[in-house]
């Protein structure tokens, strides 16, 4: 929330200038073509009034997916430059093909003038003030005590090093809140930032504290209490970086990064581009919408089996843990006899005596999980990613293998790696081993991986191998 505060002023400031700025390169544009290519009277008639309605609505469409609105604050010239450039080219493509490609022109040479002047007049007008505003930014950031607020885990030699580094290179980008030990008597970087605590006092620190970075500046010594740092740390607002030999250690991707001077490694915990979640998330929706339509028969007769099978409801609805630990409710259709869990939680086996006959074949088909495109649609869940668990079973697992709180940092899914590999888990040794698939495909989640899921998956139901 903090971080989307301090984003909010130049957040707005961007999108009004994109808007005005995609009116204005329409206008212009119509005016050249109209004038110079097509030799006419300029006339605002009603193409030109319905593309000052919907052609700027196009253009900021277009920057929302491409994801140039996140993390305004740490926009660069270099990537603001990229990402006008490409999606310049990108939207101008479209909006040839879709509305210039049919006009009437003298001459061939007539449709590349239009798709030309249509690019340079909406990137020049675009990019000109983006890089007034962003300019502007990078002066505000870097007066004193305005840059990301920043926090340094380790008080040793090598966090000495890089704070020095970075006070010499980056003009006041980052403003150190203070340091945080790993063992309470590395305190090297007393006199030069604030002292904060012990590395168990993390969790305190980073609610009182607004952080925007932690920079890991540990010792080689100190390299198996990484994992626990960056379960700690890693909330999916602040950024992490670390020092470039703490590479080859590191859980997850990584990527080198330069801007403002320092080089640090910044930890990615999720590698999937912003375009690629907003189209993830549109897909989910959509395949949701007609799978509930398509399915109704599906339903019908999972309905009438349910209840004939035994008495009680036809739909199981049970609490689970959603994306940022968020509890909700699975729908599924009931596949165990009531009051199968009065003695507490339990995992299902192959031979579970309380399956009941047509739960068993509804499991292995997975129609028992068809209600939940209902989550879907409601944005509980997604088709794929890391199947959901009962807090019951989250707080044993994490004791064993803390790492599998980051499945938490998504939506759940109906389906996942781990559930084509495995199934239904028997046990918790068999929930850590559908684990290390799920964390796999959390590091290297894209829209091709889902769709082999969704494939495999529907093969699991085709062929009644479910488990």
């Amino acid at each position: 929330m903090a971080a989307m505060n301090k984003n909010s002023p130049w957040l707005s400031l961007f999108l009004i200038s994109d808007y005005v700025s995609a009116l204005f390169s329409w206008s212009v544009f119509f005016f050249l073509r109209k004038t110079l290519i097509e030799s006419q009277d300029f006339e605002m008639d009603i193409n030109f009034w319905l593309g000052v309605g919907l052609i700027p609505l196009f253009w900021m469409i277009l920057y929302f997916v491409q994801g140039t609105y996140i993390e305004i604050r740490r926009m660069f010239r270099l990537k603001l430059l990229n990402l006008t450039l490409s999606i310049s080219v990108l939207g101008s493509l479209i909006i040839f093909f879709s509305i210039i490609l049919d006009d009437q022109v003298r001459s061939y040479e007539g449709y590349y003038w239009n798709l030309l002047i249509l690019f340079v007049v909406h990137f020049l007008s675009t990019f000109t003030p983006r890089l007034l505003i962003n300019t502007w930014l990078v002066h505000t950031i870097r007066k004193p005590n305005n840059g990301f607020k920043t926090v340094i885990i380790g008080g040793t030699e090598k966090a000495v090093d890089i704070i020095e580094e970075i006070k010499k290179n980056n003009k006041n980008v980052n403003s150190f809140i203070g340091y945080i030990n790993m063992n309470g008597s590395d305190r090297m970087l007393d006199g030069i930032i604030p002292y904060l605590g012990h590395f168990d006092d993390l969790d305190s620190l980073s609610m009182e504290y607004e952080v925007d970075e932690y920079i890991i500046a540990i010792e080689s010594s100190e390299h198996d209490k990484l994992m626990q740092i960056l379960l700690k740390i890693d909330n999916g607002i602040a950024r992490i970086k670390t020092l470039p030999d703490t590479y080859v250690i590191l859980s997850g991707s990584v990527k080198m990064t330069n801007i403002y001077g320092a080089l640090l490694l910044d930890v990615i915990s999720d590698s999937m581009p912003f375009w690629q979640k907003v189209l993830k998330r549109i897909m989910d929706f959509i395949f949701s919408f007609i799978a509930v339509v398509l399915l109704i028969p599906f339903y019908l007769f999972s309905a009438i089996a349910v209840k004939l099978s035994s008495p009680g409801p036809i739909f199981f609805l049970q609490e689970r843990i959603g994306k940022n630990g968020k509890v909700f409710k699975i729908f599924k259709f009931r596949t165990m006899y009531v009051d199968s869990e009065k003695n507490g939680p339990q995992l299902s086996s192959e031979n579970d005596p309380r399956i009941t006959k047509i739960g068993g074949f509804m499991r292995k088909t997975r129609l028992d999980e068809f209600p939940q495109f209902f989550n879907v649609l409601l944005g509980h869940m997604s088709i794929v990613g890391p199947r959901p668990e009962r807090k019951f079973y989250i707080d044993q697992i994490s004791k064993i293998e803390p790492q599998y709180n980051q499945l938490t940092k998504v939506r759940p899914g109906i389906t996942s790696w781990g559930q084509v590999k495995y199934g239904y888990a028997e046990n918790v040794d068999q929930m850590l081993q559908r684990m290390k698939f799920d964390l796999l495909y959390l590091k290297n989640r894209s829209i091709s991986l889902d769709i082999k899921i969704m494939l495999h998956t529907l093969l699991i139901v085709i062929k009644a191998e479910g488990k």
